[in-house]
């Protein structure tokens, strides 16, 4: 199992790893990925027999990033590293790709002083497993949205670091 930086070979793989999870993230193009991870602070990616399974994506307050999500906390929050998405494949989830990559993000967050660490997890439909993941790293519930015309509500999520 190896952590790296994401790179642009990795775009179709996250594609795809994307599109298998679509129903709690938001759909991405190739575009929209390569966009995305330019304005990241942050891009991992976790490979496992030269495969990529897992990634994340996160970024600061400072970016001009229109995500209804990402929005709602630069209106909350002074200064902050957002989350914008995780992903493991069906095939590793609970094996530990989601802790390493979450503690990297966490000790990376430490070390630039951001003082708190943002993210949102679907409640309708429900994700239990992400709700319990997050609270396991102590993440709390700090708000709650409803998007894409009331299809899905998130728990705007927060952990002080």
């Amino acid at each position: 199992m190896i952590l790296r930086d994401f790179t642009s070979n990795d775009i179709v793989r996250v594609l795809e790893l994307n599109k298998t999870l679509v129903h709690f993230l938001s759909p991405l193009t190739k575009e929209k990925l390569e966009n995305l991870v330019k304005l990241c602070d942050f891009s991992y990616v976790v490979e496992i027999d030269g495969t990529v399974e897992a990634f994340i994506l996160a970024l600061s307050d400072n970016k001009d990033y229109d995500s209804v999500n990402y929005q709602w906390f630069f209106h909350k929050y002074d200064r902050f590293l957002y989350i914008d998405r995780v992903v493991v494949s069906t095939d590793y989830q609970s094996q530990g790709l989601g802790q390493l990559m979450y503690k990297k993000i966490i000790t990376k967050a430490k070390e630039k002083e951001y003082p708190f660490l943002l993210a949102e997890i679907d409640v309708e439909p429900e994700n239990p497993k992400s709700l319990n993941f997050h609270e396991s790293f102590g993440f709390i519930e700090v708000g709650r949205e409803s998007i894409h015309n009331g299809k899905k509500v998130v728990s705007l999520q927060a952990l002080k670091l």
